[in-house]
């Protein structure tokens, strides 16, 4: 295992490499995607994935993976866009040595560290859907996330068990597990809870609508607007509030 002051050391050295590549007008261009906030250095996006891949095979067989979950506590809590994606990035490989363990220590970046919708996502995406493909962890073990009082903690349980959406026999414990967030306050989550919908609707259309018909008058409407986006006109219209 590093130590501290080495791993200190190679967050500085992203840092000094971002400062030196830093454009706030290609910054500016994408915080348009951003409503939360977008605190970003601005690096072109081949040549940052570069200096991550370099970064990473420099020190790739002599930090362990608990120093890289340490190093992605340092970088998330930065705020900065590109520290929280080398984060994300330079961990991905180790994923065969993941353990529950490993997946809950990613979630205190979602709690004290990342701070927007892509982050969430790219972290659902590369990192947790394939521990819950490969049984690493169940979609029990992100049920206590459900209870986070940060908003992108709660986002990342749906988005996450959309890998699972495939499975038919499923359905009906996701959709339960759903069931607290359904009436959540954070547009955020309503985006996520409501991805989630729309794909299961797509493999077991019978079960998802018997459970937006159950939560329709009382659930935000984004959540609906996202679940039956892939509905016909006729369909979708008895999802609308007051309809029987």
């Amino acid at each position: 295992m590093s130590s501290p002051r080495e791993l200190a050391r190679i967050v500085a050295d992203v840092r000094t490499f971002c400062a030196a590549h830093a454009n706030a007008a290609q910054a500016q261009r994408y915080a348009k995607f951003f409503t939360e906030g977008y605190d970003a250095y601005g690096i072109d996006k081949d040549t940052w994935a570069q200096h991550e891949r370099r970064v990473y095979d420099r020190h790739h067989e002599t930090l362990t993976l608990e120093d890289f979950l340490d190093l992605g506590d340092l970088l998330t809590a930065s705020g900065k866009y590109e520290e929280a994606s080398f984060a994300i990035t330079t961990i991905r490989p180790l994923l065969d040595r993941f353990t529950p363990a490993t997946v809950q220590r990613i979630g205190v970046w979602l709690e004290r560290g990342v701070r927007n919708w892509a982050h969430t996502d790219v972290i659902c995406r590369e990192l947790l859907e394939p521990c819950l493909t490969r049984g690493v962890i169940s979609p029990a073990d992100l049920w206590p996330w459900r209870d986070s009082t940060v908003k992108w903690k709660r986002r990342a349980v749906p988005v996450a068990l959309i890998a699972l959406v495939g499975e038919r026999s499923r359905t009906a414990a996701l959709l339960d597990g759903l069931r607290p967030l359904m009436l959540d306050q954070e547009r955020v989550v309503h985006q996520g809870v409501g991805w989630f919908l729309r794909e299961a609707w797509k493999v077991n259309p019978k079960m998802v609508e018997a459970f937006l018909l159950e939560w329709k008058d009382r659930a935000p409407r984004l959540i609906y607007q996202y679940a039956t986006e892939k509905m016909d006109p006729a369909r979708k219209e008895r999802f609308r509030r007051g309809n029987r």
